[in-house]
């Protein structure tokens, strides 16, 4: 029984070995700013996409989306493909 299941996880492996993953990224990474240009987040997340675009190997796009206190740039991630490849950059301000 031993030697069975031996040849089976062998067999099973065998089936496994042309599974790999794909490269990521292999595109852009958009990273929507929640504010408008020339702000404070705006002007953290342009300082930031430069050593995020060389560790990625890809480049960073910045897309601002102000209004609504930030709400229409997280609505625009949260609509967009769930693949990774977009990403939010908001700020929490307190008074």
């Amino acid at each position: 029984m031993t030697h069975f299941k031996s040849l089976l996880y062998l067999a099973l492996l065998g089936f496994c070995t042309g599974v790999s993953a794909q490269a990521f990224p292999s595109k852009a990474v958009l990273m929507v700013v929640a504010w408008p240009p020339g702000g404070g987040a705006d002007i953290m997340a342009r300082i930031l996409s430069d050593p995020l675009s060389r560790t990625l190997g890809q480049q960073v796009v910045v897309d601002n989306r102000g209004g609504s206190n930030g709400i229409i740039g997280a609505e625009a991630v949260a609509r967009a493909a769930p693949d990774g490849y977009t990403i939010l950059f908001h700020s929490i301000t307190s008074t």
